[in-house]
């Protein structure tokens, strides 16, 4: 076998007096292997190490994991805390099996991986960094679900919730206690079928689990009614809430990790006849955390808020009902800010993500810290951008809007069902109309609708029935294809994943001085007509027309158009 040293020279990498050079320095250092030697003087990278072992081993070197290289069967009987220790997985390499290593020499190892899998492995050399990337994605498509779980739990007598509390890791369940496993089988699964929320309902003889997924719940295999004091206990544990109290509301925050991604879930449970109710909402950095050019906004929205998102001083309202993506399109926002030249604030209720160089504050109604508290005291913190979570009361808009007149960035929500009608309600609250005419900047209107799968949709003309839904706006789309939603094993009921519908409603003066004279529904409607201002319904039809999503699921969440 050729000295790894050699083979480098031969490949034109490194010359005879760096390898020279270099054992010397691994006479010095007894134990030191010479590629980690020669990486860390400079003159070799990893990858030209790993190609060069591969020559010496004659194994085969990857550039890339392909997903059909990973058997989620070859690791059943291997915890997934030894694959991250030892960095090697049991993979299917060209139909037969593999072991993906960075260290050809690890022979014991292999031999016992070869045991465990019941078959000889060839070993297949890769980075580690790849290599520990498909341990997560292996061990994340296991097939083990909560309802598999369930047919072998033991008798009620035999159920004790577990004790342990703190971060969660959903990919290591083997060897916990059965409801710990069970609950977190239950969360990986809402994870992999990207849920939001998981509601856990007590019925009169049974236990009912439903995920939220696209904004809809869809009913899930459920544990016997006997496991609900176990299960409960165990979610409250994870929430460090009191498992003794069963009168009272609690509210508390988890923490789990699917490899090195971690997820925060806040739990909520209510006493109801039957028990105790639970909703866990999961907190996702990974879809809430989105860039503003991934939340679907057409370019007429996208452009002019960008624009926007320049101005030194005025409010900027965000509005929709509860859902509809308000949060992540402000996170989207600051992410676009120069939050290093900047001084930025935030108050929330709660904070759901911390943003990299910004301050956020959570509202605490029970010490007084309002939304209206918090924000006066922002406001002595010399910022240059605010954002506030939600403008719910009178003290709190006024505070907002006096702060976007006096140099001030303000970004917050209204829950309105249009852009218009945001300023409507601002005037409805009682902040005069002169000053939401001078300090409002723009109004950004949205709502989620599921996309389509583009793996079933199916082609079809627009039915007499959406026809008279979607009113006048039906004459776009007369003549032409839609797509309606058909069924797969990739998809929820034709549908995977959401995009929003956007309105943007910019100020100018005939708009301002409509404000200030008339600030009611329809004359706001009359002054905004004719000025390039384009309704939530034009953007909804668009995604209609580019085959995004059905006209039924447009008239599921705008109704019926005017």
């Amino acid at each position: 076998m050729r000295p790894l040293g050699q083979i480098l020279i031969e490949r034109g990498i490194i010359s005879s007096s760096q390898l020279e050079e270099a054992l010397a320095r691994q006479q010095a250092l007894p134990g030191r292997r010479i590629g980690e030697i020669l990486i860390e003087a400079g003159w070799v990278s990893p990858a030209d190490v790993l190609k060069a072992l591969g020559v010496q081993y004659q194994c085969e070197v990857l550039d890339i994991i392909p997903p059909e290289m990973l058997d989620s069967e070859l690791v059943s009987s291997l915890p997934v805390e030894w694959a991250r220790s030892h960095e090697m997985l049991p993979v299917r390499h060209r139909g037969q099996p593999a072991v993906l290593t960075a260290d050809p020499t690890r022979i014991n190892e292999q031999d016992d991986l070869s045991l465990l899998t019941g078959c000889p492995l060839i070993p297949v050399l890769a980075l580690p960094g790849l290599i520990r990337e498909a341990i997560e994605n292996c061990y994340f498509m296991r097939r083990e679900t909560a309802s598999e779980v369930m047919a072998g739990l033991p008798a009620p007598e035999a159920v004790q919730p577990s004790a342990a509390a703190g971060a969660t890791d959903l990919l290591a369940v083997a060897t916990d206690a059965p409801v710990t496993r069970l609950v977190n089988l239950i969360l990986l699964e809402a994870v992999r079928r990207r849920a939001s929320d998981i509601h856990i309902e007590p019925l009169e003889d049974s236990l009912r689990v439903r995920y939220r997924i696209d904004g809809m719940l869809y009913e899930q295999s459920a544990p016997p009614r006997h496991f609900e004091a176990a299960l409960v206990s165990r979610l409250k544990v994870m929430g460090h809430l009191d498992i003794a109290e069963k009168r009272l509301p609690q509210d508390g925050m988890a923490r789990v990790s699917v490899g090195e991604r971690d997820i925060d879930i806040r739990i909520s449970t209510i006493p109801v006849a039957e028990g105790e109710r639970i909703v866990l909402r999961l907190l996702n950095r990974e879809s809430t955390l989105l860039p503003l050019g991934r939340l679907g906004m057409p370019d007429h929205v996208l452009r002019p808020f960008g624009m926007l998102l320049k101005l030194n001083h005025g409010a900027i309202w965000v509005t929709g009902p509860t859902g509809s993506g308000k949060t992540t399109t402000l996170y989207a926002a600051l992410q676009e800010l120069d939050s290093e030249h900047l001084n930025i604030l935030t108050i929330e209720d709660p904070v759901e993500y911390q943003l990299a160089h910004i301050s956020q504050i959570s509202v605490k109604p029970k010490i007084g810290l309002t939304f209206a508290q918090g924000l006066r005291h922002i406001l002595r913190q010399d910022p240059d951008i605010i954002l506030v979570g939600e403008t719910r009361d009178l003290e709190t808009a006024e505070i907002a809007v006096r702060a976007s007149l006096t140099g001030h960035l303000v970004f917050s929500t209204l829950h309105t069902n249009d852009a218009i009608g945001a300023i409507v309600r601002l005037v409805d609250m009682g902040i005069p109309r002169y000053l939401v005419s001078a300090a409002t900047s723009g109004v950004l209107g949205q709502r989620l609708i599921r996309t389509l799968c583009p793996e079933c949709r199916k082609p079809m003309e627009l039915s007499a029935e959406d026809a008279a839904g979607l009113g006048p706006c039906a004459q776009r789309l007369k003549g032409q294809p839609v797509y309606d939603a058909g069924n797969c094993s990739a998809c929820m009921s034709g549908y995977s994943g959401r995009t929003g519908i956007y309105e943007l409603l910019m100020m100018d003066d005939a708009i301002r001085d409509a404000i200030r004279h008339e600030a009611d529904l329809m004359a706001l409607n009359r002054a905004v007509a004719g000025r390039g201002f384009s309704p939530l319904t034009e953007d909804a039809v668009e995604k209609i027309q580019q085959g995004i999503t059905s006209p039924a699921e447009v008239l599921r969440v705008l109704g019926r158009f005017p």
